[in-house]
């Protein structure tokens, strides 16, 4: 018997390795894939656009009266309320016009009754034929005169009375204070011809968030405002890790922007936490509508080919080719139009790897991307 050479012994295992694959077929040709289910059925229409927070009021603080400054009760940046005191005038100067003004007052109302009782004993007189009718009518016009002058006299003490109560500065608006000019010891007019602020307040609860959208969402947006029906609105500053700030439209401007195509709109926000702030830039998302029946799949199982965007399912083990078109992304999924039903496995992971027609077949998914329900991912 000849002995086997090394040719030999290659050609018998190549024959072996040929012949366990065809005994074997499928699973040489079986690709290990992760798939995530179609959803279909209604999904919030959201619009992505960049916003700038905007304070609803933001009031400057003058004096009303002259005077120095006596007392600062607030300091910079600090949060208020509306009527606590910031400032304090000197009001010393008032407060004796007001005591010179209530004597004057006391005595114009003793002329006011002397003069009342004489009209009343004129009267009396002239009916007993003891006075002319001419000392009588210049009997009640004293007293007239005298009332009048009462009045004239409450009225002034009422103005100085006013100009008390302005030299207690306070706020007019809750917000938080700007920068502080002016301090204890500086005198301030009213009649000046540019006149210091003493400090300025912005309202920062609510606050609004201004942001423009494409006019081609004008339609939409119109639509959903003559409902009736508030239109959500989030706002997410940079860097903040917490859940969107949720608000409501307000405002739709009246005119497209000619210049840029695009329409300006406004939200309020409640600002308790104080997360927006005046004049910081933030993402927002609008969604004046939800889109029923809507097809709804893991963003990561879209490929683009020389044919255009599909997708791969895995049916029966078998890979199917589904041609799409890509509406929108919500989050990590996407709104897509196409032959996919409710329920079908599209490939996620491992799509690269596979074409049409090809068996493959289901793996769990990988620590670094877990498979997620396609409803969970909804906003």
């Amino acid at each position: 018997m000849p002995a086997c050479t090394g040719a030999h012994v290659f050609m018998i295992l190549r024959m072996t390795v040929l012949a366990l694959l065809a005994a074997f077929p499928a699973a040489a040709q079986t690709i290990a894939v992760t798939t995530d289910p179609v959803v279909v059925g209604p999904v919030p229409i959201e619009i992505m656009a960049n916003g700038t927070v905007q304070s609803e009021s933001v009031v400057t603080i003058r004096t009303r009266v002259d005077g120095q400054i006596t007392q600062v009760h607030v300091s910079e940046g600090q949060a208020v309320r509306r009527g606590q005191p910031l400032f304090t005038l000197d009001s010393r100067l008032n407060q004796a016009l007001l005591a010179q003004q209530e004597a004057q007052l006391a005595s114009a109302r003793a002329a006011a009754t002397r003069t009342q009782l004489d009209a009343a004993r004129y009267q009396s007189l002239r009916g007993e034929s003891y006075a002319s009718q001419q000392r009588f009518e210049q009997a009640q016009a004293d007293a007239a005169a005298a009332a009048a002058n009462v009045q004239a006299t409450q009225a002034l003490i009422a103005q100085t009375r006013l100009s008390l109560e302005f030299a207690q500065i306070t706020a007019e608006v809750d917000g938080v204070l700007g920068v502080l000019p002016l301090r204890v010891g500086n005198f301030v007019r009213q009649a000046d011809s540019s006149p210091v602020a003493l400090a300025t307040i912005t309202q920062t609860n609510p606050i609004l968030v201004q942001f423009n959208v494409p006019e081609r969402w004008l339609p939409l947006i119109r639509r959903a405002t003559g409902t009736g029906q508030p239109i959500a609105v989030q706002a997410q500053a940079d860097g903040d890790t917490e859940q969107s700030v949720e608000g409501q439209l307000i405002f739709v401007d009246s005119q497209v922007d000619t210049t840029t195509g695009t329409i300006m709109l406004k939200a309020r926000f409640n600002n308790d936490a104080g997360r927006l702030w005046p004049g910081q830039y933030v993402q927002v998302n609008l969604s004046p509508a939800t889109e029923d029946n809507a097809i709804l799949i893991a963003a990561a199982a879209v490929q683009t080919g020389q044919q255009g965007r599909h997708v791969f399912v895995l049916d029966g083990g078998v890979v199917r080719r589904r041609t799409v078109q890509v509406s929108r992304i919500v989050g990590d999924r996407a709104v897509v139009q196409g032959e996919l039903a409710n329920g079908a496995r599209v490939i996620v992971e491992g799509a690269q790897r596979v074409r049409d027609g090809v068996r493959a077949e289901e793996r769990p998914a990988t620590a670094g991307n877990p498979r997620v329900s396609a409803l969970e991912t909804v906003r």
